[in-house]
């Protein structure tokens, strides 16, 4: 059978989601706790290839193995074999052809900045600490510039290689949240670092470094080196997802 499971993780600790040679990874954290409670080797495959040291609220993967646990009680079984920095928080039954990556219609991160000069230890996890002040309400103007379907070559690291860097964004919005500012950005897909560049230009913006018309002047002329630095992963958590076509996963309520 085709199992989807939503889970949630601490990236910290690893060297994101897919298996890599040089470090653990969540990927191969949940390959391990499958083949240790059914007895069998399974391929998981995951929404999205979050980097290392980045985090998700909300995380779809999907696996075929032969399971007789139930759908309700597999979360649990799961997750005594997973590390406490991932959980398992559902698990359901899916056609077989669906593909956790390729079905998900929609994806949204969000990126937390901590604006101070002096350090809090309850955010070096979790977000990126700037030492300066930044205007929200120009970081959202410039944030709106993002929006819409264009080439988003002038925010991304070099990586694998993609047969397009056109992209769309359907949000783009900064807002305080307590002590901190948060940039959610929902697309139909995401260049390699690319929220995390998109974050860095803002950070620019709110600084004065930038004006929000200069975003849409960056990304007109596609120059990486125009825009704002790619910040650090720790700030990065990959927030909510939609299956608009998967009406098994619906009850998880992954977009809010």
């Amino acid at each position: 059978m085709n199992i989807a499971v939503v889970l949630s993780y601490d990236g910290t600790a690893y060297n994101g989601w897919q298996v890599q040679k040089n470090g653990p990874s969540i990927q191969e954290s949940m390959e391990t706790a499958i083949q240790r409670l059914l007895g069998q080797k399974t391929h998981v495959s995951g929404v999205g290839r979050t980097d290392s040291g980045v985090h998700a609220r909300r995380y779809v993967a999907s696996f075929k193995a032969d399971c007789t646990i139930p759908m309700d009680r597999l979360p649990y079984a799961l997750n005594s074999f997973l590390p406490p920095d991932i959980a398992v928080s559902g698990a359901v039954q899916v056609p077989d052809a669906f593909d956790a990556r390729f079905d998900c219609t929609k994806k949204e991160y969000a990126y937390y900045i901590f604006p101070s000069t002096l350090r809090n230890p309850f955010h070096a996890r979790y977000a990126y600490r700037y030492n300066y002040p930044l205007d929200i309400a120009r970081m959202q103007e410039g944030a709106q510039r993002f929006v819409g379907r264009q080439d988003f070559a002038a925010v991304r690291s070099q990586g694998t290689p993609v047969k397009s860097t056109v992209r769309t964004i359907f949000w783009c919005e900064v807002e305080p949240v307590d002590d901190l500012i948060r940039i959610r950005v929902c697309g139909d897909g995401f260049l390699y670092n690319m929220v995390r560049a998109i974050a860095g230009t803002l950070t620019y913006v709110g600084g004065g470094k930038l004006t929000p018309d200069d975003v849409s002047a960056i990304l007109r002329a596609g120059d990486r080196e125009q825009a704002g630095p790619t910040l650090p992963a720790c700030g990065l958590f990959m927030n909510r997802l939609w299956y608009e076509h998967t009406p098994e996963l619906a009850r998880f309520r992954l977009d809010t």
